[in-house]
């Protein structure tokens, strides 16, 4: 029964995914939605940029392994990144009418730089799609009892989510996120009263996790614990910034207020919600204690789906697994579409004469570039699972290379007049170079490799402005 609820609840999702490609007329609105949704629905999407298979499985198992200080890269990271892009981004992107965030380097600087960034951009989406691929494989794996193979789920997943991202685009992004938010945030608050009544209520909860000192946050007054704090926190919440899925949400926006503000809520939103999992899943610590001590063992991204298949009722199951389901697709959806578009606008469209593609032709060759990548997610998800990599760590490494050569001349080129294409093709060929030599030679230094090599390209920019400030 279990299982055809939540069949139908995957069906009702690609039907409204396939209705939305009815809206689809042109290259903006596959992209942009048309620059036309209102506030709710901007809040809704960028709260869903991050409330996706990292939140539900993998900060609640981070939580339950290590303490509140192994989440500064996510949640603390990640709201960070939303409020910061909202305030100080949104409005001067959506003044430029850009299809893309990789043409803002094109139109600041020069085409080498919009290419070299544009790939590294779409580079980072690869884990991070891989990361809810491979959640919806475990949750399929949970439900079946193992009848759905783990890698077989990861191949199913990928295959839902590309085919209703495929034709409707970010139309089917906004019509299914708004749908899926509304069971994101009434089901996992009614699966939380639910688990209160088990546990005696929330204080039960906090009590044992004090005891356990799991609300320890700040890192030992040691340079290497601080500097892997704030590294952690920084990759996150500046590293992320540059990325083609947060512009995109924030461009559909009706109006530049929206934009600005939508993005804000939707950070803070997703913050709040962010503890919601966090309680759920340590909560199975009082519920079932032998159960909690295996998965910890095992896998702790387990934790929290096995304590809502062995604990509560069917309709909890069905509202539960709605909602995780919601969370990883609206997520994948979205992050899928985002290097698609980056690649088809930024690499190949600009290979070829003016004029080659019609507006429709284009079209068509963005979707055929999310089906591409769909596969290559599919891929590397499969080999992830092979080497045991956790969802989170996923995400966390999805940000470095971006962090390294998108961040800085976004930052400066907005905020600094002085910025040159000399200046930002120094600090990439240099800063690049020093993230590399460092993760060969020093990557267990205290200084991550990723960091050092944002530091080196951020000198060189401003260096190599200051030495030739005009535009190449």
């Amino acid at each position: 029964m279990l299982l055809q609820l939540i069949a139908l609840y995957l069906l009702i999702s690609v039907a409204l995914g396939l209705y939305a490609s009815l809206k689809v007329n042109s290259t903006e609105d596959y992209v942009s939605a048309g620059r036309s949704l209102p506030m709710i629905v901007v809040i809704a999407m960028v709260f869903a940029t991050w409330f996706g298979a990292e939140t539900v499985l993998g900060i609640p198992a981070t939580f339950m392994s290590e303490d509140l200080g192994g989440l500064i890269s996510d949640p603390f990271g990640t709201t960070l990144c939303l409020v910061f892009f909202g305030l100080f981004l949104a409005r001067p992107l959506y003044r430029m009418h850009l299809l893309t965030i990789g043409d803002y380097y094109r139109k600041r600087f020069n085409r080498p730089i919009e290419v070299a960034v544009s790939l590294a951009i779409a580079a980072s989406y690869l884990g991070w799609v891989s990361a809810q691929v491979v959640a919806l494989g475990l949750v399929l794996s949970v439900l079946t009892e193992g009848a759905v193979s783990m890698q077989n789920g990861i191949l199913l997943g990928t295959f839902i989510v590309t085919l209703y991202t495929l034709f409707g685009g970010m139309w089917s992004v906004a019509l299914t996120t708004s749908f899926q938010m509304v069971v994101i945030v009434l089901g996992l608050l009614w699966i939380g009263w639910l688990v209160s009544e088990q546990t005696g209520g929330i204080a039960p909860v906090i009590e044992q996790a004090q005891a356990a000192q799991k609300f320890n946050f700040w890192p030992e007054l040691e340079w290497a614990a601080v500097i892997t704090f704030v590294a952690g926190l920084l990759t996150m919440a500046l590293g992320s910034m540059p990325q083609q899925d947060i512009f995109q949400r924030a461009n559909t926006a009706r109006n530049e207020n929206i934009a600005v503000w939508g993005t804000v809520i939707g950070g803070l939103v997703y913050f709040v919600f962010a503890a919601v999992p966090i309680f759920l899943a340590y909560s199975a610590n009082l519920i079932d204690p032998a159960m909690t001590a295996t998965l910890l063992e095992k896998d702790p991204q387990e934790i929290l789906p096995s304590l809502i298949l062995n604990h509560l009722p069917l309709y909890a199951q069905v509202i539960f697994y709605g909602a995780l389901l919601s969370v990883i697709m609206s997520t994948a959806s979205g992050t899928m579409l985002a290097p698609s578009v980056t690649i088809s606008e930024n690499i190949i469209k600009g290979m070829l004469p003016d004029g080659y593609f019609s507006d429709r032709q284009f079209l068509w060759l963005t979707r055929a570039v999310v089906a591409f990548f769909a596969v290559l997610v599919a891929l590397y998800a499969l080999y992830s699972t092979g080497q045991s990599t956790s969802i989170h760590h996923m995400v966390e490494n999805a940000y470095k290379v971006t962090m390294v050569m998108a961040l800085a001349p976004l930052l400066f080129g907005i905020y600094w007049k002085k910025t040159s294409s000399f200046g930002v093709g120094l600090g990439l060929i240099m800063g690049v170079g020093s993230w590399l030599v460092c993760e060969i030679f020093w990557a267990d230094e205290p200084l991550p490799p990723h960091f050092a090599g944002f530091l080196v390209a951020t000198v060189c920019l401003i260096g190599g402005s200051l030495y030739r400030p005009t535009r190449a």
